[in-house]
């Protein structure tokens, strides 16, 4: 059974109105407003009143629009919430703005979850914030015995293993160095640790019995950082890359493989676990 006549009527006219908005400029006030939010809150809310955009909309024109949009939600007490990441990724389509400049107002753990995203979108298989314990010798030569890694990501044959830079200002490169040493680091423990690639890999890959197909993986260590540096890799050929050519990065990654340092798994014991 549809909706009343009249009430039909006023549902299309509604629709008709938002389709004429200027869908850009909505999306510039937004930015605006989460430009000057707290960086660690993921989701901020604001009251309705403070969009310009909606000043002029009823409540029920106000519902009708905000349901077209996965970002922006109507919360109690005349008020809205924002999830940042989903409205970075929609804004990629709107605004004139790159990926760099819209991830400016994201915490950390933000940027971490906005890599990961991206990664998805990709076609990637995603953990983060993965943490693990060495218990192989190698943590005798660091003096370190537990490694966290951002973000893991495999497609393919490529297994990569994201280290997160969100810096305001451009990173010397003795900085973005450093990083890297640490980031091929993990990956060696990584590498010495052969249960815990195992479940990694358990843990991402969705059909194990093509798995072997693909073998050796290609474990890549990587820094992803806020700005884009002038430097493509460190001393040691790590992969210095900015959020603004992940993409670029991620499609052209098997063509310029000969220029990063990595390192080839052969075998994998997959456990998948039982539902």
């Amino acid at each position: 059974m549809g909706l009343p006549f009249n009430m039909e009527i006023l549902f299309n006219k509604i629709i008709m109105n938002i389709l004429n908005l200027n869908i850009e400029k909505f999306f510039q006030e937004i930015y605006n407003i989460l430009k000057s939010s707290k960086k660690e809150l993921d989701e901020p809310w604001f009251l309705i009143k403070e969009i310009e955009y909606l000043i002029n909309f009823n409540d029920f024109e106000i519902d009708c629009f905000l349901s077209s949009f996965d970002f922006i939600k109507k919360e109690q007490w005349n008020h809205i919430s924002i999830n940042k990441i989903q409205f970075i990724l929609e804004s990629l389509k709107i605004l004139d703005y790159d990926v760099s400049k819209l991830s400016r107002f994201l915490s950390y753990q933000g940027f971490e979850q906005l890599i990961k995203e991206i990664l998805k979108l990709e076609g990637y298989s995603v953990i983060s914030n993965f943490r693990f314990s060495d218990k192989s010798y190698f943590k005798y030569e660091t003096n370190q015995k537990r490694y966290e890694i951002d973000v893991i990501g495999l497609k393919n044959n490529f297994l990569l293993l994201i280290d997160a830079k969100q810096y305001n200002k451009r990173d010397s490169f003795s900085a973005l160095n450093k990083a890297a040493d640490l980031q091929y680091r993990r990956l060696i423990a990584l590498k010495k640790n052969k249960e815990v690639l195992d479940s990694i890999i358990s843990d991402l890959v969705k059909y194990p019995n093509k798995l072997k197909k693909k073998l050796p993986l290609k474990l890549i260590p990587i820094i992803i950082t806020l700005e884009e540096s002038s430097f493509k890799t460190s001393c040691d050929q790590i992969p210095l890359v900015s959020i603004y050519k992940i993409k670029s990065f991620l499609n052209e990654l098997k063509d310029n493989l000969q220029f990063f340092n990595y390192i080839k798994i052969n075998k994998i014991s997959i456990q998948k676990h039982l539902e």
